[in-house]
């Protein structure tokens, strides 16, 4: 019987733009990110860096960029946040214990917040219990880690928990401590599909 839910955002809630985020950084001078980007990323998205780190990471790549400019394109993946997710999550409220757990920084957060507005983003948080970003918390998934530390935290049954995210090693890192899992499949499923899936409670 499952009692608790674990969403990840990203193509979850908000959908994601890759391609127009990419797209701005090629028409920056920026081919693709490099390996020395994506540890970047990584530290970000861990709070081991500051903001300014990581918009000096892109500039070396991109010197002729504003850091206006790379920040706008940085912010190009956050796409739409459909009202109906919101009103589904809202009839999820008191049923389960919910839980947001995301890979995030502190430039898209704060970019989405001003994109929804303070009431529509108000209205999102309060459905869950706790909302967990990953630079906030110092780790990432696929971390076992974080699952562990949610775990322990708030002292949730594995067995009694979903955990909602479109990519495969996340979920099968929470797979590894026992907690159920939906593998969302983008642009196939939607997180308002959750009560035609085959999962003990729902």
């Amino acid at each position: 019987m499952i009692n608790t839910i674990i969403f990840d955002f990203g193509d979850i809630f908000v959908n994601l733009n890759r391609k127009a985020s990419e797209e701005a950084f090629r028409k920056l001078g920026l081919a693709g990110m490099t390996p020395e980007l994506d540890q970047l990323n990584d530290l970000f998205e861990k709070g081991k860096v500051s903001e300014q780190e990581f918009l000096d990471g892109f500039s070396k790549e991109i010197p002729n960029a504003t850091l206006d400019q790379i920040r706008e394109a940085w912010n190009l993946i956050i796409g739409d946040f459909p009202l109906e997710r919101l009103e589904f999550l809202q009839m999820l409220v008191g049923k389960y214990r919910m839980f947001l757990l995301t890979n995030t920084d502190q430039i898209h957060i704060a970019h989405f917040e001003d994109m929804v507005g303070p009431t529509f983003a108000g209205d999102f948080y309060r459905c869950f219990e706790k909302v967990f970003y990953s630079y906030e918390m110092g780790m990432r998934k696929p971390d076992i880690e974080v699952f562990n530390t949610i775990i322990r935290k708030y002292d949730l049954d594995p067995r009694k928990t979903l955990f909602i995210d479109d990519k495969t090693e996340n979920t099968d890192a929470a797979k590894q401590v026992g907690i159920k899992v939906w593998n969302l499949q983008v642009g196939e499923e939607d997180v308002m599909d959750l009560f035609d899936k085959k999962f003990e409670a729902v």
